[in-house]
């Protein structure tokens, strides 16, 4: 074996090896600690396998964890216990979960596949519990599901849970729902139907009812310092200079108060307790608890808040580069011990921040919220110049990674766009927030959008929206052009590059429930309105696509076979493509001789594609729906929302 030493350029520490020469360095010392430690020997296969990723990615975490820790005196000895507890949870991989890594070193872009499609749901509301989601592996299959995301499912405080994002434990699956074996299990069943399992690691902050929080709560000095607990207000009075209030109506500022007078952090609510990073043993503690999930079989980790983990004094607290850095030692963390984990960032802040957690040593998987947004923007105004100046300006991202692009979440619509961006073209980006969320909760004249305000405030005009995708399209009349929006929305999300995601039950078309506000612990908090339970009349009807339902159902399971057998969709690539009509939106994805050129119309009127527009193609394209070939060289006429996908081939 032969590896070399190098210096990290940022820290001037030695970063560890071996030398050619055999001499042994600080690394394969702490490796061979390390190793004792996990119960592993040399001349085991897991010892031959694990110390052949230590020699690839060892480097990188020391650099990351020096970095992070390295001016404690004692940061060596938690990189020790670090290391020794990824060994033994290496040791621990089951033996399938282990071929699955192998087969996936050698093919690290299966995540971009044209055939891949995701869904999400929360268990309960969608299949009652674990066995109810196992029971729905075949609707899975006919729908073309290759991901599935299964909202936060562990154990977490009642009524008060937020969704399930206070999370007393990360081992114990909320008993409501099944056991974590019956997890473990459908992880090993899904994945046996070409199914990858995502879940939630909610890394930022635990419950307050978690053990920890329980045994700071209590004064335990230790477990006090998993967490930002102080004595009196001086410190959160310093840090609240600069730190925004994220839930005002929940609590002032960014902490609460303890029963025994001193304060704790809680970005979100008073039940939610930030974690402490600066701490290396949260650190240990939380990567230990991702190693589980790992060896649970699950596939793909999506990182909750990721822009808020680290504090500073006098900052934000959001977005900061310790941040990325340790997002990226947990990623080394998982490349020594759970090689084929991924994680996808959820952060729903600017777009330029957005991009930088985008990166296959962070998160290799991102949401697309700016996409998400400027699709109902686009149809709202039924002009696409700011969603086309996105698609031009922030789609393309580093090889290796892949955008997650939905047309809605579990989660509020945001308006993230960038006010420098709207500028550009003569939007003024407080008052079209403004327009927009009167649009789509129905205030505006001639909408047809049948919205909730989330967290409204009239008095500064901030406002989120809620509501399926069906009820911000206006499906309450089922109406065709209800549909065609639905399908037009999700015609982009399919066919921009990256894995599709459909909250479940949009594809027959759920609509809101107004009676959200019945359920205990919901009143508060309109997003509810778009979490339905399961609509099963809906789904009786998606064979028949004289209904609704069937409409919607039948149209997406098109988009999904097109796309399937269209290799030009794989990965995320996309050329702009300029239409020279503002209601048309247009692109192209690049293939090996050929392109998609891609067309929505976001116009309520028929709308031309001229002959001089596509002139730079070849006179005939292939109508990847209709199958037929197609002259453009005269032009084409989009109908009222439609689409298209059309083969072309560069004019030579």
């Amino acid at each position: 074996m032969v590896e070399s030493a190098s210096v990290d350029q940022a820290s001037g520490q030695q970063v560890p090896g071996s030398h050619a020469s055999g001499h042994q360095l600080p690394g394969h010392q702490l490796l061979s600690v390390a190793a004792e430690r996990a119960g592993i020997r040399q001349g085991d296969p897991d010892w031959t396998d694990f110390e052949r990723r230590f020699d690839l990615h060892f480097p990188d975490l020391f650099r990351l964890f020096h970095s992070l820790y390295g001016s404690r005196p004692d940061w060596q000895e938690h990189l020790t216990s670090l290391l020794a507890e990824t060994a033994r949870s290496w040791k621990d991989r089951p033996s399938d979960l282990k071929i699955l890594d192998a087969g996936r070193d050698g093919n690290s872009d299966w995540f971009q596949s044209n055939r891949m499609l995701g869904g999400v749901c929360y268990v309960d509301r969608y299949a009652a519990d674990l066995e109810g989601v196992r029971a729905r592996i075949p609707y899975f299959k006919e729908l073309g599901l290759t991901y599935l995301h299964l909202m936060p499912l562990f154990l977490s405080p009642e009524p008060l849970s937020d969704g399930g994002y206070a999370v007393s434990s990360y081992r114990e699956v909320n008993p409501r729902l099944g056991t974590m074996e019956q997890l473990r299990e459908l992880a090993a069943e899904l994945r046996a139907n070409g199914i990858s399992l995502v879940v939630d690691f909610i890394f930022n902050h635990t419950s307050n009812e978690h053990e920890w929080a329980q045994k700071a709560a209590e004064g335990d000095p230790r477990f006090s310092d998993y967490y930002w607990i102080f004595p009196d207000r001086a410190m959160p009075d310093a840090f609240e200079q600069n730190v925004r209030e994220i839930f005002p109506e929940d609590h002032p500022g960014s902490f609460v108060q303890l029963q025994d007078g001193r304060w704790v952090w809680a970005t979100f609510h008073t039940f939610q307790w930030d974690l402490n990073y600066s701490n290396p043993e949260v650190f240990r503690a939380m990567a230990g608890e991702m190693l589980f999930l790992a060896n649970l079989g699950v596939d793909i980790l999506r990182m909750d808040a990721v822009a808020f983990i680290w504090k500073q004094l006098g900052t934000s607290c959001e977005n900061l580069p310790e941040a990325h850095t340790l997002l990226q030692a947990f990623n080394a963390v998982c490349r020594l011990a759970a090689p084929s984990l991924l994680f996808k960032s959820e952060a729903i802040v600017h777009p330029d921040e957005v991009a930088l957690y985008i990166d296959p040593a962070e998160c290799q998987l991102s949401y697309n919220p700016l996409q998400m947004a400027l699709i109902w923007e686009a149809m709202a105004t039924r002009n696409v110049s700011l969603l086309a100046q996105a698609l031009e300006r922030r789609h393309n991202i580093p090889a290796g990674t892949s955008w997650v692009n939905y047309v809605r979440s579990h989660d509020d619509i945001g308006w993230t766009f960038a006010d420098e961006d709207a500028a550009e073209l003569g939007i003024n980006g407080f008052d079209h927030r403004r327009f927009l969320n009167s649009f789509f909760v129905n205030r505006f004249p001639g909408s047809f959008a049948q919205g909730v305000p989330f967290q409204d405030n009239p008095r500064t005009g901030d406002c989120r929206i809620s509501g399926t995708t069906a009820s911000l399209c206006g499906l309450e009349d089922g109406s065709s052009e209800a549909i065609r929006r639905i399908l037009l929305a999700h015609s982009v999300a399919f066919s921009t590059g990256g894995i599709p995601l459909l909250y479940l039950g949009d594809e027959v078309g759920q609509l809101n429930d107004y009676q959200y506000a019945m359920e205990d612990g919901h009143e508060a908090d309109s997003r509810w309105v778009h979490r339905p339970q399961f609509p099963a009349e809906r789904y009786a009807k998606r064979t028949d696509p004289s209904t609704p339902e069937g409409a919607v159902f039948d149209g997406l399971r098109r988009l999904t076979a097109v796309r399937a057998g269209t290799p030009e969709m794989a990965g995320t690539r996309l050329l702009p493509f300029a239409t020279n009509n503002r209601g048309v939106l247009g692109y192209q994805r690049p293939g090996d001789g050929t392109r998609i050129l891609a067309l929505a119309n976001f116009s309520d009127d028929p709308q031309v594609i001229t002959a001089e527009t596509l002139s730079g193609f070849a006179a005939e394209a292939l109508d990847l729906f209709s199958e037929a070939t197609v002259r453009i060289d005269e032009g084409i006429v989009l109908r009222p929302q439609d689409y298209a996908w059309l083969r072309v081939v560069p004019a030579t």
